[in-house]
């Protein structure tokens, strides 16, 4: 997904998104909002990776806990906050609410991307190294399609 946007330009702003054990790394464009919710409160659903719900804009969104939908622990603290993705649109879903673990950074991604032989999870299409980190680039359509197949 970020070859094919970062290959239409000489350059692209991208999002650092810090999770609990590894950092994701996404377009811009791919972003709808940064919430700065200070009070929150996750609960654990049926589903290791439904952190609870997110009212945002007159809707209710599931927050999506993504270390857990990739089989780890997602932590749920004070540095918490919350990211709304756009959705591709194929299933159906306008957004999503992704549980972050400290403030996004911004970074320019040039046409050349980095990529890095690490092994990577299910909801993963690749590592790429960004200044000294190597961060990973989720695949969007799939988490889309988990939390449609949950139906909650």
């Amino acid at each position: 997904m970020l070859e094919h946007i970062v290959g239409q330009r000489s350059s692209l702003t991208g999002l650092l998104l810090p999770l609990g054990d590894r950092t994701l790394l996404l377009p811009n464009v791919a972003i709808a909002e940064l919430v700065g919710q200070r009070q929150l409160s996750c609960e654990q659903g049926a589903l290791d990776w439904h952190m609870g719900w997110l009212d945002w804009r007159q809707q209710r969104l599931p927050l999506i806990g993504f270390e857990a939908a990739c089989g780890g622990h997602t932590p749920c603290g004070e540095r918490a906050r919350i990211v709304v993705l756009n959705a591709l649109g194929d299933t159906g879903l306008r957004y999503l609410a992704l549980l972050l673990q400290g403030i996004p950074r911004s970074c320019k991604l040039d046409s050349q991307l980095n990529y890095v032989d690490v092994p990577l999870a299910e909801l993963e299409l690749a590592a790429v190294q960004v200044a000294e980190q190597v961060v990973r680039v989720p695949d969007l359509a799939a988490l889309e399609r988990l939390v449609r197949d949950a139906q909650l």
